[in-house]
């Protein structure tokens, strides 16, 4: 780790006329991710000519160009008092329910306030093999999404869980209410998932993506929504909302995948409208099959009953 803030100093030539600061100190420190080089520059550590300017600003022959690099500060995941809500444990396994708004471990963007924090509370006892930032976690849900999670107590059970999930024998089956009405009953989304060529941030279906496979089955139909049950059979980050958004069919609440539209508002929802409800496994220990619910939290269950009672189209 860097023990001191390094200063760069670079000059553009003609070579370099017309492109964006932060590729260019991309392209010249390749070392440094895109993303931050990008943070630098809004923090106000890259100078051209002395002057702050943006990550979109073009470059010209003969810039002076100044980048400070500060030491990254060193994450680690400490216990803290957060209530959550344990399904099932014994001595080799946790199984919870997530509630949606919290972060499943530290990240540089979350460093505190995380299910891991809070399961170091609970318990000493979490496989290492996640390193130090993920202990136990086998498996993650994103940030808005709620439902039930595997934890690993001892790296016996990390070892075989992933290997359940690496052979994709873990049955994972979500609830899911999307835009639109899905009018066959049942159907398979098969499109290779990887990152979005536009926005880091992001996935998307494209050709050199990883392979993707999700099935779903229709539940209930509204006017202008479905309610539908989702199984992801491969694990790929975003996978059901990326796919479902593919198919023209995006996640109620899902401000990432598509804009925020009117019915989220009448709604209130605060979030998308996804949650993993089951969950099967063999035990790691014992081969005993294991099978877990989840019903849907009450800020889901209003939603769908303000549907449900006035079948409002939008």
């Amino acid at each position: 780790m860097e023990k001191h803030i390094r200063k760069i100093k670079l000059t553009s030539s003609y070579k370099d006329i017309g492109k964006r600061l932060d590729l260019f100190i991309c392209e010249r420190i390749p070392k440094l991710s895109r993303s931050r080089v990008q943070k630098l520059i809004s923090q106000g550590n890259v100078f051209v000519n002395s002057q702050k300017k943006s990550k979109s600003h073009f470059v010209k022959r003969g810039d002076y160009i100044e980048v400070n690099i500060p030491p990254l500060l060193k994450l680690e995941a400490k216990p803290e008092d957060i209530k959550i809500n344990i399904i099932y444990e014994d001595e080799d396994i946790i199984v919870l329910s997530k509630p949606a708004g919290i972060v499943v471990h530290p990240s540089p963007g979350h460093p505190a306030k995380t299910i891991v924090n809070a399961l170091l509370f609970h318990t000493k006892f979490l496989s290492d093999i996640g390193g130090v930032l993920r202990p136990g976690i086998v498996h993650r849900l994103d940030k808005q999404t709620s439902g039930l999670m595997i934890v690993a107590k001892n790296d016996d059970a990390h070892k075989n869980l992933s290997q359940q999930f690496k052979k994709k024998s873990v049955k994972k089956i979500y609830l899911a209410l999307v835009h639109g009405r899905i009018e066959e009953d049942e159907g398979k989304i098969d499109a290779p998932i990887g990152r979005s060529r536009k926005n880091r941030k992001k996935m998307s279906v494209i050709s050199e993506g990883r392979e993707a496979v999700t099935e779903f089955e229709v539940l209930k139909r509204f006017n202008n929504f479905t309610l539908i049950k989702v199984r992801p059979i491969t694990g790929r980050t975003h996978q059901i909302r990326v796919h479902l958004s593919y198919i023209g069919k995006p996640v109620v609440g899902d401000v990432q995948y598509r804009k925020r539209i009117r019915i989220e508002d009448y709604l209130k929802l605060k979030r998308h409208f996804l949650h993993a409800s089951k969950l099967e496994f063999i035990h790691p220990r014992d081969g005993k099959e294991m099978s877990f619910e989840d019903k849907l939290p009450e800020e889901l269950k209003n939603s769908l009953n303000m549907l449900k009672n006035k079948n409002i189209d939008f």
